[in-house]
């Protein structure tokens, strides 16, 4: 599992009960510069397939499949393209599709916060430090939500009133940027360069899902990635956000073990939904 943007290791995450019925072994790590993990200076997106092929090894798992969830999806994708022989499926929940035109195009219509970010993150990493002001949010991480839902839809809001998910949230950022906020700052970069591998060697079955209303990774993010990965399904779920992927994750992982074949494992209730 590849952590959102900011975040840690500890999730949001199903319930271990549900993980446990699902015969899951769910693993999450802190990518460089958050968490207990050390900077990685000039990653890019790239780079994090190299670190999941090591705690597999260390961990003596020889095949998986991988869930990137928001600014975690574009990681995720990366491990499916550069370990070809170990990934078996690569899910992607609201995900960022890679730049490659001028930024307007590629932030609109994003909420003001992630556009006034990347933006910055053209001119690099004290202009992203001084827009996102990561100082006063690791003074006190619940600035992050409670700043951030002022932007949120109405669809985000039902799901980050949700005391469990909410305290979930603010224990991940708490974690995620807890000794400094540069896994946060280094992602936006890695995000508005190139991501350093082709998304047409991602040859692994693929599903993007992504909520219709979702502003901080806007939908036609997950149009663009479907043009370039060969065996790829997307589900464009209306009337849901950004944070809706939290709702669907449980349906998501059922669909990512290894004893499901073809996409047949789609709940009826995910059926319905839209396909792009």
């Amino acid at each position: 599992m590849l952590h959102g943007m900011p975040g840690s290791r500890l999730g949001p995450f199903p319930k271990p009960s549900l993980l446990y019925q699902l015969g899951v072994r769910l693993i999450a790590y802190d990518r460089p510069g958050y968490g207990e993990s050390d900077r990685h200076p000039g990653r890019n997106v790239a780079d994090a397939a190299q670190d999941v092929a090591r705690i597999a090894d260390a961990l003596g798992i020889e095949r998986f499949a991988v869930l990137g969830r928001s600014g975690g999806g574009p990681h995720a994708l990366a491990c499916a393209a550069l370990l070809p022989g170990r990934v078996t499926r690569v899910a992607v929940l609201v995900g960022l599709a890679e730049s490659t035109g001028p930024s307007e195009s590629w932030t609109e219509p994003m909420n003001g916060f992630n556009r006034r970010a990347y933006r910055a993150a053209e001119s690099g990493a004290g202009a992203v430090k001084a827009k996102l002001e990561t100082e006063r949010y690791r003074s006190d991480p619940a600035l992050i939500v409670q700043e951030l839902y002022e932007e949120l839809t109405e669809s985000d809001r039902r799901v980050v009133d949700d005391a469990g998910i909410r305290s979930e949230l603010i224990r991940s950022y708490t974690e995620g940027i807890r000794l400094s906020a540069d896994g946060w700052v280094d992602d936006m970069l890695a995000f508005v360069i190139p991501w350093g591998f082709r998304q047409t060697d991602v040859t692994a079955p693929t599903l993007i899902w992504h909520g219709a209303d979702d502003r901080f990774s806007p939908v036609g993010h997950a149009r663009a990635l479907a043009e370039n990965i060969p065996d790829c399904r997307v589900l464009i779920q209306p009337g849901r956000g950004h944070f809706s992927a939290f709702k669907v994750m449980p349906d998501v992982i059922s669909m990512l073990t290894d004893d499901h074949r073809g996409w047949n494992s789609i709940s009826p209730s995910m059926r319905r939904w839209a396909l792009a």
